[in-house]
C-alpha cells in the first residue's frame, strides 16, 4: 500500500477507538452531576449509590478517552506535515485553546470529585463534577470547531501558499459547528442514556440487592435518552440541509444519486455500479430526498456525475467522488440505528409511567444487546462526515494526497499502524473488561446498614 493510504488507515484506525470513548464521557458526565445534584438536593442516600456507580464507569471510560486521543494530535505533524503546514494556523489554535483550558479543567477537577468524597462540602463537590461535565462538552466544542473549517472554510486569507486566520469569530461562529456540535452532544446524551439503561436494565433481570437504585437509573436514562434522540434527530435533520448547500456532492454520496432529479427521490435501498456510477437496482421514493433538503417536494439536488463535472470546471481535472458505497450504508446504519433507540426510548417512557418497567422481562432483555446501538449511530455518522467530504481534507482547499508528509517512509507508517492497533486493540479489551466487572458488581452500591445494626466500636481506656 501507498504512503497516503496507509497514512489515511491509520488515521481511520485512532479515530474510530477514540470515538468510541468520546460520546459517552460528554452524556455520562452530565448524567452523574445530575444524579449529584439530586443527592445533594434530597439528601436520599440511593442518589449517592447511583452517583458513585456510575462515576466509577465514568472514569474508567474517561482515562481511555486521554489515552487514545493524544496520539491523534502528534500525527498531524507526522503523517500529516503538509496538511500541518497549511493550515497550522487556524488549525492549531482551537486545539491549544482545548488542551490548554478546557481538558486542563476536566482532569484537575475529576481528581478534586474522585478524591473529594466526604472532604469536601457537599456543594464544593457537586461543583467539581459539574465543572468536570462542562468541561468536557467544552472540549469537545473546540475540537469540533477545529474539525468544522475542515468541512467549510472560514475566517482566513490564503497568503504564501498558505490558509492564514483573519477572523477568529468567525472560526468560532461556523455555521457548520453550530449544527455539528449540537449533534455530537446530544449524540453523547443518548449514548450515555443506553449505557446506563441497558447496565440498569440487567440488574433489574437479577432483582438483586439494588433494584430501587437500577429502578431509579432506567427511569433517568429513558427520560435523558429520549429527549437525546429526538433532538439528535431534527439537528441531523437541519445538518442533511446544510450539507445539500454546502457539501452537495456528500448527499449525493448518502443518497446513491448519480443523476441531478427535481424533484429528487430517497432511496430505500440501491445496489449500484460504483466504477460505471449507475444503478444496477434501486427502489426509491419520488420527491422524499426533495423535501428532506427543502422542507418541500420540489427542488433539485444535485447528482454525482454532474458534480463531479462541475468540480472539474472549478477545480481541475481529478476524481471528486468519495466512496459511495461506504458512505451510503454508513447513513443508513445510523438511521436505523437511532429509530430503534427512538423506538426503545418511546416504549421505556410508557412503561416508567406505567409503573410496570420491572414487569417488562422481554424489553429489559433487549436493553443490554441495545447498549450497541449508539456506538454504531457514532461510528458510522463520524464516517458519512469525514469520508462524505473526500477527496477533500479541507473542503475546496486542499485534498488529501496534497496533505501527506512526503518524509515518512510507507514502511514507517506500516510499521507504526500495526503497532497502534495491536495496542489499542489490547485496551479496549481492558476497558471492556473493567466496564463489564464494575457494570455488574454492585456491592459497593449497596445501601449501609443502619448505626444500630452495625457492630459497637470497641471501648477505649
Amino acid at each position: 500500500m501507498a504512503n497516503l493510504d496507509l497514512a489515511r488507515l491509520q488515521f481511520a484506525v485512532t479515530t474510530i477507538y477514540h470515538f468510541f470513548f468520546v460520546p459517552l464521557t460528554l452524556g455520562l458526565s452530565i448524567l452523574v452531576a445530575i444524579m449529584q445534584t439530586q443527592y445533594v438536593r434530597t439528601g436520599d442516600e440511593t442518589y449517592k449509590r447511583m452517583t458513585k456507580f456510575w462515576g466509577k464507569l465514568f472514569l474508567i471510560n474517561f482515562a481511555m478517552g486521554v489515552v487514545t486521543g493524544i496520539v491523534q494530535e502528534f500525527q498531524f505533524g507526522m503523517n500529516w506535515s503538509e496538511y500541518s503546514r497549511f493550515v497550522g494556523d487556524i488549525f492549531g489554535a482551537p486545539l491549544a485553546i482545548e488542551a490548554l483550558m478546557a481538558f486542563f479543567i476536566e482532569s484537575t477537577f475529576l481528581g478534586v470529585w474522585f478524591f473529594g468524597w466526604d472532604r469536601l462540602s457537599k456543594r464544593v463537590h457537586l461543583a467539581s463534577i459539574w465543572l468536570v461535565a462542562i468541561a468536557a462538552n467544552l472540549s469537545a466544542l473546540w475540537i469540533l470547531i477545529a474539525n468544522s473549517f475542515m468541512q467549510e472554510p472560514v475566517g482566513y486569507a490564503l497568503r504564501n501558499g498558505r490558509a492564514e486566520m483573519t477572523d477568529f469569530l468567525a472560526l468560532v461562529g461556523n455555521p457548520h459547528v453550530l449544527l455539528q456540535y449540537p449533534h455530537v452532544f446530544f449524540s453523547g446524551v443518548s449514548t450515555a442514556a443506553f449505557f446506563v439503561l441497558g447496565i440498569s436494565a440487567w440488574h433489574l433481570l437479577r432483582k438483586g440487592s439494588n433494584t430501587d437504585m437500577f429502578r431509579r437509573s432506567a427511569q433517568y436514562a429513558v427520560v435523558y435518552g429520549l429527549i437525546g434522540i429526538v433532538l439528535v434527530m431534527f439537528i441531523g435533520h437541519s445538518q442533511a440541509q446544510h450539507v445539500a448547500q454546502k457539501q452537495p456532492m456528500k448527499l449525493a454520496a448518502m443518497e446513491a444519486l448519480w443523476d441531478s432529479e427535481d424533484p429528487a427521490s430517497f432511496s430505500l435501498l440501491t445496489i449500484g455500479d460504483e466504477p460505471g456510477r449507475r444503478d444496477v437496482f434501486a427502489i426509491r421514493v419520488p420527491g422524499l430526498l426533495s423535501l428532506l433538503a427543502y422542507n418541500q417536494f420540489t427542488g433539485e439536488v444535485k447528482g454525482i456525475n454532474d458534480l463531479q463535472t462541475e468540480f472539474e470546471q472549478q477545480y481541475g481535472p481529478g476524481n471528486y467522488v468519495p466512496p459511495i458505497a461506504i458512505t451510503y450504508w454508513s447513513f443508513r446504519f445510523m438511521v436505523g440505528a437511532g429509530l430503534l433507540m427512538l423506538a426503545l426510548a418511546l416504549y421505556g417512557l410508557y412503561t416508567v409511567i406505567e409503573k410496570k418497567l420491572d414487569t417488562t422481562p422481554r424489553y429489559l432483555r433487549l436493553l443490554p444487546f441495545a447498549i450497541f446501538l449508539p456506538y454504531l449511530a457514532n461510528t458510522t455518522g463520524w464516517l458519512i462526515t469525514e469520508l462524505g467530504r473526500q477527496p477533500w481534507i479541507v473542503y475546496g482547499l486542499q485534498t488529501v494526497d496534497q496533505a501527506v508528509s512526503p518524509n515518512v517512509s510507507a514502511e514507517t507508517v506500516l510499521l507504526s499502524l500495526v503497532g497502534f492497533t495491536l495496542v489499542y486493540g489490547i485496551l479496549m479489551v481492558v476497558d471492556i473488561y473493567l466496564l463489564v466487572k464494575f457494570a455488574r458488581d454492585d456491592s459497593a452500591a449497596a445501601p449501609q446498614q443502619p448505626d444500630e445494626l452495625q457492630p459497637a466500636p470497641a471501648p477505649s481506656f
